[in-house]
């Protein structure tokens, strides 16, 4: 009783002050916005109950720096805010961890999910802090594989946990959360996510599309018992070729730079770009590069084995026994990207952070140079695909309740090839009936020159990160566009992407470039290349990339 007298004194007190902060006439970012609550009182949800969810922490965090727990790395200039953390069990064997952060001060009235990376394992408190900074309440899952998605072996529930089930669980708790905390529900709520986080948002599309008004998906890795087989297919080929296939660091670069030099420039890019727009117009011959004479290997070129272990790069996986491409390549220009052709080769890093699947499906102690490519994907695909999978591009119950959808992918990600992004937006527009059916829903941006989620040689920002040191309006900053979508009906048709020095934007802008709703891409038109105005959009008709056969699509 003591509980709900609480709850219902501070609800009154809030209906007041919010009448009084109308009057005054304040307003933030053209929303009306939530006037300071006097206190905290961010301990009194200990006590909610809610179905499957134990509170284990319900803390007030005052402005400043705050020390995440079991993490040594401070997050500084955050405002005061409930920090509220639980544990959710929507089956016994489930055991999913969340964290909600709600601003004391000057909350936007909206509810924002945010995703995760990898095989997840833990929060994510950088999506937390910097949806906080923004105003949104924000809402965090370590998808139910804590401490690591290795140890989830012989774990089925967790694997579903992991594909679809923690997130929506977590999108679940954290609305009626914060409706008690404030007294009254978001008024819309959005999910922003990258790679694992793209899958995030891309299952919450398909399997849940009333959580969520507003959905930005980046780099997804929907297509998830495919993608990692392509991991597989690199680590094998660079590790298992006799005469050693392995690429130093230095011949990955020799290898990108000349695929650049044979393409950039004439996909619509500016001359002197050390990237490419649109990979799939460059058609790249390996055996264009020098070759190792006499058994005698100067650096600076490829061996009889590296050679053959690159051809297979960029052929991509195959079933050896039908022929049928079980997932795309690496994208051209992409082969020294952070997270390319030099971390997915190597014994001490690939294994550890993208095999885990595997393991589930095999055992522990899996091998990678046993794996069959036939017989074995079968395997992975009948125990995991329907879990782990988001390749359903019927989209027709988000847009029936007014859901939007803001996707986008980066041309120099090795990690997530943005060519599945592209075949996942096309199937849409297929079961669409077209193109107009469905850029009134849902909107794909190419990043030219972007690597995984962010950084690479070209245009690494488009407010991606959720990060406050970067323009907020809807001309720079894809969640602001989004918002502005949903809530007013202005559908985003071009952005204006920047490379900044080092991916930081502390250390100033290298160049801007705009980009467009997919099929459209920048084309330079003339006069300085590191200006907005020297490009227009072009579709490029001839464009195609390699996609999976359809067996490889579920």
């Amino acid at each position: 009783m003591i509980f709900v007298y609480k709850l219902v004194m501070r609800s009154s007190l809030r209906f007041l002050l919010i009448l009084l902060f109308l009057w005054e006439g304040r307003f933030v970012y053209g929303q009306t916005t939530v006037p300071p609550t006097p206190a905290c009182l961010c301990q009194d949800l200990k006590n909610i109950q809610l179905p499957g969810v134990t509170i284990t922490a319900a803390e007030c965090i005052t402005e400043g720096t705050f020390s995440p727990p079991g993490n040594t790395q401070s997050i500084s200039g955050l405002p005061a805010f409930c920090r509220v953390a639980a544990t959710l069990k929507p089956t016994p064997a489930s055991y999913i961890r969340i964290e909600v952060w709600l601003p004391q001060n000057s909350w936007n009235e909206r509810l924002l999910g945010t995703g995760n990376g990898g095989g997840a394992g833990g929060i994510s408190y950088g999506g937390l802090a910097n949806g906080l900074k923004r105003g949104f309440a924000t809402t965090n899952t370590d998808m139910g594989t804590s401490p690591g998605a290795n140890e989830m072996v012989g774990k089925p529930e967790r694997w579903a946990d992991f594909g679809h089930r923690a997130t929506h669980e977590m999108t679940i708790a954290a609305k009626e959360i914060t409706r008690v905390y404030y007294g009254k529900a978001a008024h819309h709520t959005y999910f922003a996510g990258c790679s694992t986080g793209g899958q995030q948002a891309l299952m919450e599309a398909q399997r849940y599309p009333e959580d969520y008004d507003g959905i930005l998906a980046g780099a997804p890795a929907n297509n998830r018992t495919h993608l990692h087989t392509g991991f597989v297919w690199i680590y094998k080929v660079t590790n298992q070729i006799p005469g050693s296939a392995l690429l130093p660091k230095e011949k990955i670069d020799m290898v990108s730079k000349a695929v650049v030099k044979a393409c950039a420039g004439k996909d619509g890019g500016a001359p002197g770009d050390n990237f490419l727009t649109d990979p799939s117009a460059c058609h790249f011959d390996p055996e264009t590069l020098p070759k190792c004479q006499g058994g005698t290997d100067n650096g600076n070129c490829l061996t009889a084995a590296q050679l053959a272990a690159l051809k297979q790069i960029y052929a991509g996986p195959v079933n050896p026994r039908t022929g049928q491409r079980i997932y795309t390549p690496i994208p051209l220009g992409s082969e020294n990207s952070p997270a390319g052709l030099d971390y997915q080769q190597n014994p001490n890093q690939a294994p550890a952070s993208l095999f885990y699947q595997y393991k589930w499906a095999f055992g522990k102690y899996f091998d990678y140079t046993a794996f069959d490519f036939d017989k074995g994907q079968d395997r992975m695909d009948t125990l995991l695909a329907p879990i782990l999978n988001a390749n359903n591009p019927d989209l027709e119950p988000l847009k029936k309740r007014g859901g939007k959808v803001l996707m986008y992918a980066g041309t120099a990600d090795p990690l997530v090839p943005y060519q599945d992004a592209v075949h996942y937006y096309e199937r849409v527009v297929k079961a669409q009936g077209g193109r107009a059916n469905t850029e009134d829903f849902f909107r794909f941006f190419l990043v030219p020159g972007m690597a995984h989620c962010g950084n690479g040689p070209g245009l690494n920002d488009c407010g991606q990160s959720l990060s406050t040191n970067v323009p907020q309006d809807s001309e720079h900053d894809f969640l602001t566009a989004l918002v502005q979508w949903v809530e007013k009906d202005m559908a985003p048709g071009k952005f204006i992407a920047t490379a900044y020095h080092s991916a930081d934007p502390q250390k100033g802008i290298r160049f801007q470039r705009p980009i467009y709703p997919f099929p459209k891409l920048p084309a330079y038109t003339g006069g300085d290349v590191n200006i907005p105005e020297s490009y227009k959009s072009r579709v490029y008709k001839k464009s195609k990339v390699l996609i999976p056969d359809e067996k490889y699509l579920k």
